[in-house]
């Protein structure tokens, strides 16, 4: 049955600020207290989490993600401004996708073909004709 899917994201310059991966990596991080935890939780490497973290920091006005070193005390925990976004980030994700209900996103997914047509070979996108002007150069 085809779908259609949202992704919202949220940019800063060229790289994602918050997104839903980043909103789950959150997430887990106040679950689980660490980013190591809430790495293995979601089935991703440490080195990986801690990419996505920095990015994170880097992208908003204060930490998201703030850390204490230390193997028996250290661990993660998700600042109030880390809080605040996931929670504005899941509300306009709610948003959307009550959006996408109520203006016929949902019919228009009949639409949609189950897996797209096979490329045809020889068919490629026509090529823009030049006029004289563009030739004088």
């Amino acid at each position: 049955m085809p779908m259609i899917k949202l992704k919202l994201q949220v940019l800063c310059d060229n790289a994602i600020a918050i997104g839903p991966g980043k909103a789950d990596l959150l997430e887990q991080i106040m679950a689980t207290g660490s980013i190591s935890g809430a790495a293995r939780e979601m089935g991703m490497s440490y080195r990986r989490a801690w990419q996505l973290v920095d990015v994170m920091n880097r992208c908003w006005s204060d930490r998201l993600v703030e850390t204490t070193p230390g193997r028996a005390s250290g661990g993660a925990r998700v600042t109030e401004l880390g809080i605040a976004v996931v929670h504005r980030y899941r509300a306009m994700q709610h948003t959307l996708e009550t959006c996408a209900e109520e203006n016929g996103w949902r019919e228009l997914s009949a639409a949609i073909r189950e897996t797209p047509l096979p490329h045809q070979p020889g068919s490629t996108l026509p090529q823009p004709e030049c006029d004289s002007a563009d030739k004088a150069g």
